[in-house]
């Protein structure tokens, strides 16, 4: 019998980029920041928390805020830049890529980070936690025409 989060892993790479996908994205940040992650917190039946990153987006100046599964890696983050395997990179990556500075959510609580791309040692060691995190990620891997680049965010 599939989870919710299988179900949602085949049909959210349809999803992304839809009319309505951007806002209900932001209303899911909103709902975690207003209760302090005690709402959508944890989704999907996914074994571990979600985040949300807060960046400057790179050519509006305006702070925008993703939510997304996450890792604990070190005394930081890690996180996967899947966009449910979208054609297009998100655009929050965009952004760290310009300006790396950023700003994690979680448990109610905020962080302080910078972020840099997982070099390939990390990301052998973390995709099998991802995958055991949301089984989704393998999915996304085996149909995504793109790498799913995997960002660190380190406390700063």
């Amino acid at each position: 019998m599939p989870t919710v989060a299988d179900v949602y892993a085949k049909v959210s790479p349809y999803l992304a980029g839809r009319p309505g996908a951007g806002a209900a994205t932001r209303l899911h940040a909103r709902i975690l920041r207003a209760t302090q992650g005690r709402i959508t917190g944890r989704v999907l039946g996914v074994k571990g928390d979600v985040l949300v990153l807060r960046t400057r987006g790179r050519r509006s100046g305006k702070l925008r805020d993703s939510p997304m599964f996450c890792l604990t890696y070190g005394d930081g983050y890690a996180v996967v830049a899947s966009n449910g395997a979208a054609k297009h990179t998100p655009g929050w990556w965009h952004n760290l890529q310009d300006q790396p500075e950023a700003e994690a959510f979680i448990q109610g609580h905020s962080h302080p980070v910078r972020a840099r791309a997982a070099t390939e040692q990390e990301v052998s060691e973390l995709w099998p936690r991802f995958v055991t995190l949301y089984s989704g990620y393998e999915h996304y891997k085996s149909i995504a025409t793109r790498e799913l680049p995997m960002v660190i965010l380190e406390p700063r």
